[in-house]
């Protein structure tokens, strides 16, 4: 029977608590704002704390006979193609942990992509899994990484047959996606699940001009974050399930070990009513974001010293092998231009926040919600930008490792590095040290060193220009990268 989404029943029922006026004597202790600071009142407006509930014993009795979350659950199945789909609050930095958990378990194998996202690697130091990295495809001229091909994948399950499955990063936050169904193809000839961490592809479900999408491409788990491309709130994550090769009820447990028992409601009813939007309007709303971005596509190139990244950029022989154009992606060929210097000038003088921001790219995405409202601003500040940067001294040089200089040697299991004894030492005298942290410049959030890997002079000496040049490395024990956390031991544990 087709199901019906023009309801939201979470986002229903929440509305029919607030009419109830129901007297709460359960958590939260604002008791629908009555108690909430009055200054947090004023600035966030009462509406937050009226949406804020108990979620179970609460918006629904303390047995969830209502069913609201199932049902709105079912929906969003229903809505992209999938089995099964389970709400999360804590982001897809959860859903992914759980879902590594559901295919792979400590000492076993699991192939994934060296440019994962850190929450993949938090997933390897707490549960022990023994990562067998796949090597995405490196644009060498504009130091860019794109997914691995399916071509790596059968390499590497041909050398760890016994991998339990695989996990891929698809698109990556620039944008460029993997042949998806070719690689879930390879690991179903061996019964083995394709894990996708779809996290900034929430909308690709929803128009046929943008890439496949991971259920619709055969893999078996995907993980998706709605607030990322979506209109959800931040944390809002998905992640759907299909076929027989991972248990709905396993990967369900799973999740219940990472996730909170306090999960917010209005979390939950955002991505509620993100599913019923884009299930009744998503092709229209996605049909003017993706005409919008190819018009900001072309003003942005017309501005000297700025080339936006398109498909011949990003897809051909050993790169992408499709594209996703609502992250506009700006190479930038000034010589006074990093993207670290672009995008604090265009925060400090335009009011201006941009997604990602590398050694010469910023990344401005687009989403439906975007209109000429956004976007000549935008524009108009680009300009300014070329404009103002004619006088300025070139940018700070930044050391980048050719890509096979990139890569270290995976010395020991990340787990037992980052849980061994430690030291910090000088960063000039680190090279040949086993790391014992993540660095991670940020965002996008990809790893430049794992817990476990043998540390070389060509990646520290980027690290470290790197931050001279305004990189941020959120995650090191020193932000400022004078000093790294290493293996105290001589012989940590080993890998497999």
């Amino acid at each position: 029977m087709p199901k019906d989404h023009t309801k939201a029943p979470f986002l229903e029922a929440v509305d029919a608590y607030r009419k109830a006026e129901m007297l709460a004597f359960t958590p939260p202790g604002h008791k629908q704002a009555r108690g909430a600071d009055p200054e947090a009142r004023r600035i966030l407006g009462d509406g937050v704390f009226l949406g804020d509930l108990l979620a179970s014993g609460g918006l629904d009795d303390r047995r969830q006979r209502g069913q609201y979350l199932k049902d709105a659950e079912d929906l969003m199945a229903d809505a992209v193609h999938a089995t099964h789909t389970f709400f999360t609050t804590c982001g897809s930095s959860l859903s992914v942990k759980a879902a590594m958990l559901a295919v792979a378990g400590p000492h076993e194998k699991l192939l994934i992509g060296r440019d994962a996202h850190k929450s993949v690697v938090s997933a390897l130091i707490l549960s022990g899994i023994v990562p067998v990295w796949v090597e995405p495809r490196w644009d060498a001229e504009r130091h860019l990484a794109h997914p691995p091909s399916p071509a790596d994948f059968e390499a590497a399950l041909e050398a760890n047959p016994e991998a339990r499955g695989a996990l891929v990063t698809s698109p990556t936050p620039y944008g460029a996606t993997a042949d998806l169904q070719a690689i879930a193809d390879v690991l179903h000839r061996r019964g083995k699940p394709l894990i996708v961490d779809e996290a900034w592809g929430a909308h690709l479900p929803f128009h046929p001009d943008l890439p496949s999408w991971a259920m619709d491409a055969g893999a078996d788990v995907c993980v998706t974050s709605i607030h990322k491309m979506g209109s959800g709130l931040e944390q809002g994550s998905v992640f759907h399930l299909q076929g027989d090769l991972v248990a709905p009820d396993v990967l369900k447990n799973r999740a219940d070990l990472w996730g909170t028992t306090s999960p917010s409601v209005l979390i939950f009813a955002g991505l509620d009513a993100w599913r019923r939007q884009m299930a009744l309007r998503g092709r229209e709303l996605l049909t003017h974001a993706l005409e919008l971005a190819a018009e900001v596509r072309a003003e942005i190139e017309t501005i000297d010293g700025m080339h936006v990244n398109d498909r011949s950029d990003f897809c051909g022989p050993g790169l992408a092998d499709d594209f996703d154009p609502l992250p506009v992606v700006i190479d930038l060929s000034n010589p006074a231009l990093s993207g670290y210097r672009a995008a604090d000038w265009l925060r400090e003088h335009k009011d201006i926040n941009v997604h990602l921001a590398d050694h010469r790219r910023i990344n401005v995405q687009l989403t439906y919600a975007d209109s000429h409202e956004t976007t000549r601003p935008l524009v108009s500040a680009l300009r300014d930008l070329a404009e103002a940067a004619r006088d300025w001294d070139p940018a700070p040089e930044v050391r980048l490792p050719d890509p096979d200089e990139l890569r270290m040697e995976q010395a020991c299991l990340p787990r037992d590095a980052f849980f061994s004894r430690t030291e910090d030492v000088p960063v000039e005298k680190a090279a040949g040290r086993v790391a014992a942290e993540m660095v991670t410049p940020y965002p996008p959030g990809i790893p430049a060193i794992l817990p476990g890997e043998r540390l070389t002079e060509p990646v520290l000496a980027y690290l470290a220009t790197g931050v001279e040049a305004g990189m941020n490395l959120p995650d090191a024990a020193d932000p400022e990268f004078r000093t790294v956390r290493v293996v105290a031991d001589e012989e940590p544990g080993q890998t497999g």
